[in-house]
Order: structure tokens, then sequence, then C-alpha cells
């Protein structure tokens, strides 16, 4: 079992920056963020390999290439999304996610914290 608490949503016009955090009892699984905008299924935003595993390079989604960055600090035990150029298209429930195995994947991940929201107003 994983357990992950996300924290650092909020709300920001557009153009700004939001931070968030996951607190994350493992390490060595896979994590990623992924997002659900109201009507709309759930997303993947960005993933990365577990430790240090040198696997695989962070993995986003388009819509946000350049201007999100996924990072971890193993030591702490959070992942973190920055998240720079906000638009309001943004705007959803962000939930971190942890994967056993194989990371090259927005499928098959099964631990979720409880989401944060981020709203984007234009």
């Amino acid at each position: 079992q994983v357990q992950l608490v996300e924290s650092g949503g909020g709300s920001v016009q557009a153009g700004g920056s939001l931070r968030l955090s996951c607190a994350a009892s493992s390490s060595t699984v896979c994590m990623g963020w992924f997002r659900q905008a109201p009507g709309k299924e759930r997303e993947g935003v960005a993933r990365v390999w577990p430790g240090d595993s040198p696997s695989g390079s962070p993995a986003y989604n388009d819509a946000v290439k350049g201007r999100f960055t996924i990072s971890k600090d193993n030591a702490k035990g959070f992942l973190y999304l920055q998240m720079n150029s906000l638009k309001p298209e943004d705007t959803a429930m962000y939930y971190c996610a942890a994967r056993w195995g194989f990371c090259s994947t927005w499928s098959g991940w099964n631990y979720w914290g409880q989401g944060t929201q981020v709203t984007v107003s234009s």
C-alpha cells in the first residue's frame, strides 16, 4: 500500500504559478500527477520513474510541456509539480498517483491521493 497526500492547490490568475506537493510513503514506485476537470475524463499530466532510476526521463502531457515541471525529493519522500504560465484550461482537481512496475504509461495507476483543487481565472 502506498499513501499519498497532496497539498498546494489554490486559485491564481492566468499567467501565474503554483507548486503542488505530494507526500509519499514509498520512493520505489512510479509517481505522477493527473487532473480531472468538471465534465471531463481524468488525464495524465506528468510522471516520473522511481528513486534515481536512469530508466527514463519524466514524461508530460503535451498540453503542459514547457510550463509544468515534475520533480522529486527522494530523501524527504515528496513529489512536486511546479506549474508556471497557468491557463484557465488548467483548472481541475489534481491528483498525485503511484504505480508499481512499468512507468511509461498513463494506465494502471492504482494508488491515489485525495486531490487538490487548482483554479485559474482569466
